[in-house]
């Protein structure tokens, strides 16, 4: 894989987990996060903007960590 120009999100604090973003080419997005930088995702911007949407909007809050 090329090296990617990683960018650190606005709203990440200097101190706390941070999640980066980077153009990866052929339409593809990569993120990770600052405290397992080996594990990185991949989508397209559709996909992304989608996420984000759904985030906003709260389809995600009836989600717990450990299960549905």
């Amino acid at each position: 894989m090329s090296r990617l120009n990683w960018r650190k999100s606005t709203f990440s604090e200097e101190a706390s987990s941070c999640v980066y973003v980077a153009a990866a080419g052929k339409g593809k997005i990569r993120l990770r996060e600052s405290d397992d930088p080996d594990v990185i995702l991949s989508t397209t911007p559709a996909s992304l903007r989608a996420f984000i949407r759904g985030a906003k909007a709260g389809d995600f809050d009836c989600l717990r960590q450990g299960g549905a």
